[in-house]
């Protein structure tokens, strides 16, 4: 027999083995996942959830795929944060700090707790990535927010009501768009892909079996 252990599912006990995560114990436990469960591997930032351990007073966060239950654990779902996203038009906007002003003045009011980075499921430097896009840094700010999955738990435990992750985009696409380095090779392959010079070749490469597939990617050309 597996161990079992105690979790509470949106307030009802259930008995789950204790290798299950907390998205796989829901399963387990009958529940149908239609929303909040994505790629199931971390990446896609749609499992937020927070839980409680029985007998203690911290309320702590993490993704749903990637946190395995413990015994007396009360969970909830976070599906779905109410990010502030304002409009506007990339290709107009101004890119410099007054655009974070014009759009998310709420980072100006940033205290400092670190409580966006000490939650944050990906372990980014949140509030560090804040404090640049304060500065209109746009740069750091792209990199240190790269790898964000826009799951809202650091904007759930902020006091001053900042969304993070939009800001954080915002502050990808000025870099994108504006700062980083045109790369005109990218845009000839893109006209060469357009005008079908490949298509021949990716037809043939549809055909090949996953094994075949798996060798010529791992064993690529890898431009330095």
């Amino acid at each position: 027999m597996e161990k079992l252990v105690n979790v509470y599912l949106f307030g009802k006990k259930y008995e789950v083995p204790s290798n299950l995560t907390i998205m796989t114990a829901m399963e387990y436990a009958g529940y149908q996942l239609v929303r909040g469960c994505g790629c199931r591997n971390g990446f896609c930032g749609a499992c937020a959830t927070i839980y409680r351990i029985k007998g203690q007073k911290e309320l702590k966060v993490c993704l749903a795929c990637q946190t395995q239950v413990e015994n007396d654990m009360y969970v909830a779902t976070l599906p779905f944060f109410p990010l502030v996203k304002q409009v506007y038009d990339i290709e107009t906007i101004a890119h410099d700090q007054q655009v974070m002003m014009q759009l998310y003045p709420e980072i100006y009011a940033c205290i400092g707790c670190n409580a966006c980075t000490k939650s944050c499921t990906q372990e980014l430097n949140v509030m560090q990535y804040i404090a640049a896009a304060q500065r209109g840094d746009f740069e750091t700010c792209a990199e240190l927010s790269f790898d964000c999955v826009m799951c809202g738990v650091c904007s759930s435990r902020c006091p001053a009501g900042i969304s993070h992750p939009q800001v954080a985009l915002l502050a990808r696409r000025i870099n994108g768009k504006y700062l980083a380095p045109k790369t005109s090779h990218l845009a000839d392959r893109l006209v060469e892909i357009e005008n079908g010079t490949y298509e021949e070749l990716l037809q043939n490469l549809m055909q090949k079996p996953i094994s075949e597939m798996k060798e010529l990617y791992n064993n690529r050309e890898i431009e330095k």
